[in-house]
């Protein structure tokens, strides 16, 4: 199967600190990591990793980050013939903070909004779209132009145009913080008539397969008309960066194998939580082998 990935790509800095900075104090790091990130990149990075032919769309600048970005997909033999890699926008960069303590992560993002991609022609016929909502035009008209492809999105910011992306797609993959936002409900754990109030708000409102990621509770979803949440791994986390991204990814590996939907889920759930165990979001990846080694332990 083919998989067309359209969104956004950023260079993360992450540098590991003891404690959360004070304010108006110095601090010396004796270790920094730098990999590419974003949503729909992170994905499309995984896919080609793990063997999917994967086509990435979105745009870097003409710099050094740029270059690096499109380095990392090509070790992994991501398509990047759509990239617009633009003169006039510098490469989205991401300097991250992440708590040794806790695994925590204070990310800052540098981007100015981001105009919208120009019209490419598509020389491929995608299986899978999975986008993030970034490039709206650039999705709805992906969307449009290929209605037999399985769409996915990950919902995580809510803006009116992602809202609407949210109607068009089979698989609404959305973060705790965005369906607490649409149903307007926090999420109590210890009462099932409040996951199962939330998700069918979802449900209602965007007509399509619902999975909420729960961090590290797991996700929420349906099937055979029940409500039901799969349970994250256990693990101690160091960095939690990018993990909903890599949850995605996997995701969307198992449907371009055609698996069931809850070996989909399983096998997202068990990549994200290894991912948290490492720092850097790319570089954080498992391989597929260790992935189906803690699955088949856990059947």
């Amino acid at each position: 199967m083919k998989v067309l990935c359209i969104g956004h790509s950023s260079y993360d800095i992450t540098l590991p600190v003891k404690e959360y900075p004070k304010e108006n104090t110095k601090y010396r790091v004796d270790k920094k990591y730098e990999c590419g990130g974003g949503p729909a990149g992170n994905a499309a990075y995984l896919l080609g990793k793990w063997g999917v032919t994967t086509y990435y769309q979105g745009m870097v600048g003409k710099d050094t980050f740029g270059e690096k970005i499109l380095e990392e997909y090509k070790n992994v033999n991501v398509d990047t013939s759509l990239v617009e890699v633009s003169e006039e926008e510098d490469t989205t960069v991401s300097f991250i903070l992440v708590n040794e303590k806790n695994g925590s992560r204070t990310l800052f993002n540098y981007a100015k909004k981001r105009p919208e991609l120009k019209p490419v022609e598509y020389n491929i016929e995608p299986d899978i779209i999975h986008v993030d909502g970034h490039f709206y035009e650039t999705s709805k008209k992906a969307i449009e132009k290929f209605p037999n492809a399985i769409k996915v999105i990950d919902a995580g910011r809510i803006t009116d145009e992602l809202l609407e992306l949210c109607t068009m797609v089979d698989y609404l993959i959305c973060s705790k913080g965005f369906a607490e936002t649409v149903a307007k409900e926090r999420f109590n754990f210890n009462d099932n008539n409040s996951l199962k109030n939330i998700y069918e708000t979802l449900e209602n409102k965007f007509n399509c397969n619902i999975v909420v990621t729960l961090e590290e509770k797991g996700c929420l979803y349906k099937i055979d008309g029940k409500i039901k949440v799969m349970t994250g791994l256990k693990v101690e986390a160091k960095d939690t960066t990018g993990a909903g991204d890599i949850f995605h990814g996997a995701f969307i590996y198992g449907l371009s194998k055609q698996l069931p939907l809850e070996k989909c889920l399983k096998i997202a759930n068990i990549t994200a939580g290894l991912s948290v165990k490492k720092i850097g979001s790319r570089l954080s990846i498992p391989n597929v082998e260790e992935v189906y080694k803690v699955y088949d332990k856990n059947r």
